[in-house]
């Protein structure tokens, strides 16, 4: 453990000395830390690298939309496997709007020739799996219906500032059909600024220069897309997130006893152009038809002829969609080992479970990875070695179309998780390849890394860490952004959140994401499933038994130092003359001085054995409401939904993470009216969080 220099020299100021035993675990007794280390011993024995192949298998035999019957087999397999794991588990159900069937949908050129287009991936000889009947074409979930022909605009990825540049350029996109392919932002975005922008309807396509024969061999001789695979995915673009119809509610069900209070389709603000996915070989037949002015050397993909801006009068394309919306049900499973001394304090792992196909790397490669690690923890409980806090694990259904499930949940105990989660912990498609890596809450950075130094990295002598971090000092860890089931407990609650695993070349949301596939590709060896149950298993192990929560405190004034000086510069791009925000400034020196003081006393007592159990219980009730000095009632202006000052995903890309999303937003709409508003209401949350901090460290 490496102890930040301003906190050895206030301990170095106080006369005291800091036993060696002491820097080892965070948030443990000196005398509890031997009994720590054998119980992690004791838990990477009992890991089963097996099962998880087992599990993976059986989640993966068949295609499982949300809302089939498919999807409520992988229901029931978890909740047995749960169960049988020794945790008690309790099935949530939720009523939830929203389309798992394409419906009918044809794309096709009408002129110069009359050619209709693929629409789904081809079946494989070597692929078994590929030639499932029950396997839909592709679709875009909450797509306009509609039928369209028009001529066609390129838009490169569909960006905010791709389709500044087409104005800018004076092409007239009213009416049109727009192509953009995939990348740069959330697909969602590219319906939503060509709406906009009034074009009638919009194509994405994979280009092979991003995820497909410009990056390697394609599938199934290497993993990148080959030119009939496509990207399936939602395109909800709302100013919240889950269920569309029941914002800041649960969508409880409709048979039940309490009702939600449900808003009417037709006042919620879906997309009404068609919209549909296509891979680059359809694309091709469009794109090579062209023949308008090249576009800019950046927008060039990697199909072999020069991409053009627009088609001309010629080239006419047909996009027609019909897609049914209506209520499915949806049915989140968590499962509990009640904790041993502090059973209302929660840590909370999760992925969802629904897929597009068969899911076998997004999602349930996390999902098959929680279920070993709940195998192992079970064994050890059923061994009298039980955790002192409660861990539940949470399998999120309908997150495909919009990160629902998840978020229904969130918004049902919301209360209760303000006041008892320690931490959520996301592994959507969590070992999806070779190459660790996290995004985290401040305060969770150096546990996963402290974790990552006890796991052994699969077909090699080195630890985890020492693979992930390479010739760095540290591994990176990046921030939280959109696009998976965190977004609710972090963003809308402040529950402090990590997301990660393994990742690598995938067939994302493709009809080839398949147990073929895995076992070509992402992982052969079925080892990485097995190392990251124990690496998370060992993670979750130290939250659940360290005496006092091992949150990194000082971590906090130390992002957000680096965080704010980067919005300084950010602001500069708008207001040149800005020197900086004076209230912050101050605001994080208070922060910095109570977070050492904090380590500081935190560690003498943990190497004292002094606290008594009242006290702990208060101080780490007092540790979890730390985060909720981020979450502001007033929330964002672009969406009030979203709560948490400190993080946002990018409500103009949907998947990028914004920090200080307050000021992040004056910055992307440039404007410089409310600067001094956040200013003051930045200062006034690190102030709170400053104060919440003295308070800790009086009781320590």
């Amino acid at each position: 453990m490496k102890i930040q220099k301003s906190i050895i020299s206030l301990v170095a100021a106080a006369g005291f000395c800091l036993p060696v035993s002491a820097q080892q675990l965070d948030g443990f007794f000196a005398k509890d830390l031997a009994n720590q280390k054998s119980l992690e011993e004791t838990y990477l024995k009992a890991v089963n690298f097996d099962r998880f192949k087992v599990h993976l298998k059986e989640l993966t035999k068949a295609p499982h939309i949300a809302g089939t019957p498919e999807n409520e087999a992988v229901k029931d397999y978890m909740v047995k496997v749960m169960s049988d794991a020794g945790m008690t588990v309790k099935v949530h159900p939720y009523d939830v709007y929203l389309p798992n069937d394409p419906g009918e949908s044809l794309l096709q050129i009408i002129t110069p020739v009359t050619m209709t287009l693929s629409q789904q991936e081809g079946a494989l000889d070597s692929d078994p799996y590929s030639a499932d009947a029950r396997l839909h074409k592709g679709f875009n979930a909450f797509s306009g219906s509609g039928d369209v022909t028009a001529e066609v605009v390129y838009a490169n990825y569909g960006t905010k500032a791709d389709f500044e540049k087409l104005a800018e350029m004076g092409i007239d996109m009213k009416g049109k059909v727009v192509i953009a392919r995939y990348g740069g932002n959330f697909r969602g975005f590219k319906a939503k600024f060509a709406e906009q922008y009034g074009a009638a309807a919009l194509i994405i396509y994979t280009d092979p220069k991003d995820s497909g024969s410009g990056k390697g061999a394609v599938y199934p001789d290497g993993p990148y897309f080959n030119e009939t695979t496509i990207q399936r995915g939602s395109l909800l673009t709302l100013d919240y997130t889950g269920d569309p119809l029941t914002p800041n509610e649960p969508a409880l069900p409709r048979d039940g006893k309490e009702q939600a209070d449900r808003l009417d389709p037709k006042d919620v603000a879906f997309h009404t152009i068609p919209v549909s996915p296509i891979g680059y070989g359809a694309a091709k037949e469009i794109l090579s038809r062209m023949k308008g002015d090249a576009v800019p050397e950046e927008w060039q993909g990697g199909l072999p002829f020069e991409y053009k801006i627009q088609g001309g009068n010629e080239l006419k394309v047909r996009v027609m969609v019909d897609q049914p919306i209506d209520f499915i049900r949806a049915n989140n499973v968590v499962g509990t080992f009640e904790g041993s001394e502090y059973p209302d304090e929660w840590l909370i792992l999760g992925s969802h479970y629904d897929a597009w196909s068969f899911g076998a790397t997004d999602p349930n490669s996390g999902t098959a990875m929680m279920l070993t690690l709940a195998e192992a923890v079970g064994e050890m409980t059923k061994n009298g070695q039980r955790p002192s806090r409660s861990i539940m694990i949470g399998h999120w259904d309908a997150e495909e179309q919009g990160v629902i499930g998840s978020t229904e949940w969130v918004e049902h105990y919301r209360d209760e998780l303000g006041a008892k989660a320690v931490t959520y912990m996301n592994f959507d498609g969590g070992v999806s390849g070779r190459n660790f890596g996290v995004s985290s809450a401040p305060t969770l950075k150096k546990l996963i890394i402290d974790a990552s130094k006890e796991v052994s990295y699969p077909d090699s002598a080195k630890s985890v860490f020492e693979v992930w971090a390479g010739s760095k000092p540290e591994p990176g860890i990046g921030n939280l952004g959109g696009g998976s089931d965190h977004i609710a407990f972090y963003m809308h609650v402040g529950v402090p959140s990590l997301s990660g695993g393994t990742g690598g070349p995938s067939a994302y949301h493709s009809n080839y994401d398949n147990f073929n596939y895995y076992s070509k590709f992402v992982d052969p060896t079925f080892k990485m499933g097995g190392a990251v149950a124990q690496l998370i298993g060992v993670l979750t192990l130290r939250m659940a038994n360290a005496t006092v929560i091992p949150y990194d405190v000082p971590r906090y004034a130390k992002d957000l130092r680096g965080h704010f000086t980067q919005a300084v510069k950010n602001v500069k791009t708008i207001k040149p003359d800005f020197a900086t925000f004076d209230q912050v400034d101050a605001a994080i020196g208070k922060l910095e001085t109570s977070s050492a003081a904090y380590q500081l006393a935190l560690t003498k007592s943990m190497a004292g054995n002094k606290l008594k159990a009242k006290k702990i219980k208060k101080i780490n009730a007092g540790l979890i409401d730390l985060e909720k000095s981020w979450i502001d009632p007033k929330g964002m202006y672009y969406g009030d939904w979203y709560k948490s000052l400190y993080v946002s995903n990018d409500p103009f890309s949907g998947y990028a993470s914004w920090i200080l999303p307050g000021i992040q937003y004056e910055v992307e709409i440039k404007s410089t009216e409310r600067l001094e508003e956040w200013d003051s209401r930045y200062a006034s949350s690190i102030l709170n969080l400053s104060q919440k901090i003295n308070k800790l460290t009086k009781s320590l």
